[in-house]
């Protein structure tokens, strides 16, 4: 298989970046969609549904596949440059399936057939399928699933790797992101740590991280905002760090990219 052309979208929780950067962002739904007005992208961007945040709190989707469908609607034509959508997946981290009450099956079928309705009420959105499981055999499955519903993932232009953004660290996730390259999968990996990229990007065909905001929270003196005579703060909101944190993991996990998330030659 060649190698695929890799993206990285840096999250961020302050969708006023948006309207400020050249470089690709990775923005909640639960963020914008507090925004009256929304700023104007300069670059391409995706959007996260806040599946994590929306299962854990309540154990199940409050937001319809019809609000959610308006939402994305909206950010295409006031924000622009809208790369892809996530779903309304259902996460299978064991503490996620406790939350809702159900098995990891049933939480990958109920990501498969949210897909079919999204796609079914708004076929023209850029809404990508998600992948969830926890075990090699889990995804495969889930893999299956998608075929049996008529979605073949092989063709796919984007494809996401649901539930491994906390356990990154293990060499299980390696294995996985591996099957399902060997598939033919495009895969995204959703908050990819530094230690993740390393392991398994070269599968990866783009990946998404808000690491950059944790670790921001123990250094001090954000000489890039601080007004003179400030006391220092930390770098969680800092623009400028967040653009060096990102700079520094493509450089030490060896991808290159211009302004935009393009491949420099």
């Amino acid at each position: 298989m060649s190698r695929q052309a890799f993206v990285f979208y840096l999250g961020t929780h302050e969708p006023a970046w948006l309207g400020r950067v050249r470089v690709p962002l990775f923005v909640s739904h639960r963020r914008l969609a507090r925004y009256r007005r929304l700023p104007v992208a300069r670059c391409r961007w995706a959007l996260d549904s806040g599946a994590f945040t929306e299962l854990s709190a309540n154990g199940q989707w409050n937001l319809t596949p019809s609000a959610y469908l308006a939402a994305i609607r909206r950010y295409q034509a006031e924000i622009g440059h809208l790369a892809w959508a996530a779903p309304q997946d259902w996460l299978c981290e064991p503490a996620v399936v406790a939350r809702t009450g159900l098995s990891v099956r049933e939480h990958q079928q109920r990501t498969v057939a949210n897909l079919l309705e999204l796609r079914t009420l708004a076929p023209y959105l850029p809404i990508i399928p998600v992948v969830q499981g926890w075990t090699v055999d889990d995804y495969l499955e889930c893999v299956r699933m998608y075929a049996r519903a008529g979605v073949d993932l092989t063709k796919e232009q984007l494809v996401g790797l649901g539930s491994v953004c906390r356990r990154q660290a293990t060499a299980d996730i390696a294995i996985i992101v591996e099957h399902l390259y060997r598939l033919g999968l495009r895969l995204h990996g959703f908050g990819v740590k530094t230690d993740g990229l390393q392991r398994y990007g070269r599968y990866l065909a783009s990946a998404d991280s808000m690491a950059w905001s944790l670790r921001g929270r123990y250094v001090r003196g954000c000489a890039h905002q601080r007004p003179p005579g400030r006391r220092p703060v930390s770098e969680a909101n800092c623009l400028s760090f967040a653009r060096e944190w990102r700079e520094q993991v493509l450089s030490s996990s060896g991808q290159h990219q211009t302004a935009c998330g393009g491949r420099r030659a």
